[in-house]
């Protein structure tokens, strides 16, 4: 009985956490187009078989059109508090992949956190929601 009882609440808990991950995407608050740190650029952030990754769709600098495109924001997976983490993010000026969590902030923004094996050490980043009229090049 006790077996069946815990095999019981490891299943509801898997379900309570797909559909959490399932209204943080269908929410949208990950979901979208990001002006990173710099304001060089945007990345749009999508849905990707249940994680987050994304791509650049603008720079400012029209002669750094060959990374538009390119994916930067890979198979970050949600996690407790609304937080995606376990993926990868890349430094395209370094051509480096760094593991990433990416946090919804209250005021609208998003935390991006770039973290080598360690969260302590780490970069991170507020990005903020790009202008629905941006025009992009992807």
């Amino acid at each position: 009985m006790h077996t069946i009882l815990k095999n019981s609440l490891v299943a509801l808990a898997l379900l309570s956490s797909a559909s959490t991950a399932s209204r943080a995407i269908a929410g949208g608050q990950p979901i979208g187009i990001w002006l990173d740190h710099t304001g060089r650029g945007a990345v749009q952030i999508s849905d990707c078989a249940g994680n987050l990754c994304g791509r650049i769709v603008w720079t400012k600098d029209s002669s750094n059109g060959s990374v538009c495109g390119k994916q930067v924001i890979g198979n970050a997976k949600p996690i407790a508090g609304g937080k995606w983490d376990g993926g990868w993010i890349l430094d395209v000026d370094d051509d480096r992949k760094y593991q990433v969590e990416i946090t919804p902030l209250s005021n609208g923004n998003l935390q991006v956190t770039g973290y080598l094996g360690s969260k302590l050490l780490s970069e991170t980043m507020i990005w903020t929601r790009a202008p629905a009229d941006t025009k992009t090049c992807a």
